[in-house]
């Protein structure tokens, strides 16, 4: 397995030139580690909650828990049919708190408080922590835990993740690889998409053959508080972290047209659109999307006059609504019989 290519000192604009433009993964050594919250969790567990708990703002924040049993691994239930930790509301406060009791049990519940928006819950932290190498228009989001395993899984976004407490050990495997990573259910997963369904730690490859694949062309590294990693969108990701008490601080951009529709909320649909049709129909349809989506032969516009507001040319605002108020009401309203 390789390690993901690193890089020390990036400024703005060789981060967007050289990194994100290239598309790959990219370790930033010392990112961060100038934040003073990165300062306080190298003190203490105490000394990161304490710095952090006079920042917050009264709001509920998404936690979950899970029995000790799970070892720190958000996961399926055995059964697939949903997943093996509960999911609550709480005041960051109250989880933080309850975080920093854990980390002196033995074996404790396992914790993680998620994608809590820090201009909500934290509005003052970006003033003394702030990110120089993204525009100032992409939001931070905090992430906190005890010891826990999240299985490989993907973002629609491009994703800057900067380690603030606690190790964490991040390996990847590019867009390519998912038939080989064998993700599980999409309707009720741990992490919003599905996940894979091996275990990195344990790879069952009587069960999962094809992951040999994936591990040949994994790359992984180990990052400390002060580190970053750069995440291109669909990369698959699994995260392990290896402490007490871990946290995180993310920003995601990009992924998302300005018409605002989810790819992923598209390949959903498709799924249920295309994906049971017979053979011969999937295979028909891949031309269409080839030449309109994919544009893998020509591009579909480059026969229509270049001021044409349309789908395939471009839409403008108000067109944009429509369509999308145009699928919404044929999504609830079910397919239409000719």
């Amino acid at each position: 397995m390789d390690a993901i290519a690193e890089w020390q000192g990036i400024d703005y604009r060789r981060f967007q030139r050289e990194i994100v433009g290239g598309d790959q993964p990219a370790i930033l050594r010392d990112a961060v580690a100038h934040w003073p919250v990165v300062a306080a969790s190298g003190e203490s567990f105490s000394a990161l909650v304490d710095y952090l708990k006079p920042l917050c703002k009264p709001g509920p924040v998404t936690a979950l828990v899970a029995d000790p049993s799970v070892e720190g691994r958000f996961f399926y239930r055995n059964d697939l049919r949903g997943v093996n930790f509960q999911r609550g509301q709480t005041e960051l406060a109250n989880a933080m708190d309850r975080l920093l009791e854990t980390a002196s049990v033995d074996r404790p519940q396992a914790i993680a408080i998620q994608a809590v928006p820090i201009r909500e819950r934290l509005p003052s932290f970006e003033d003394h922590n702030p990110q120089s190498l993204l525009p100032a228009d992409i939001a931070p989001t905090l992430w906190m835990g005890n010891r826990g395993t999240v299985a490989p899984h993907f973002d629609v976004h491009d994703n800057l993740a900067c380690v603030v407490a606690g190790a964490r050990r991040f390996t990847l495997f590019p867009p390519e690889q998912t038939a080989n990573l064998y993700p599980g259910p999409v309707l009720h997963t741990p992490a919003g998409v599905p996940v894979s369904m091996v275990d990195l730690s344990r790879p069952d490859l009587a069960l999962y053959p094809k992951f040999t694949h994936a591990l040949a062309v994994a790359q992984q590294s180990l990052l400390q508080p002060g580190d970053a990693i750069y995440m291109p969108a669909l990369w698959w990701h699994g995260v392990e972290s290896t402490d007490r008490v871990n946290m995180l601080v993310n920003y995601w951009w990009g992924g998302v047209p300005d018409a605002g529709v989810s790819p992923y909320d598209s390949l959903l649909h498709s799924m249920m659109s295309i994906a049971d049709l017979s053979e011969r129909k999937r295979c028909a349809w891949e031309h269409f999307f080839d030449y309109f989506v994919f544009k893998t032969d020509a591009q579909p516009s480059e026969h229509l006059p270049t001021d044409l507001d349309d789908l395939v040319t471009g839409m403008n605002n108000q067109q944009i609504t429509m369509l999308r108020q145009s699928l919404a009401r044929r999504l609830h309203s079910g397919p239409t019989k000719k």
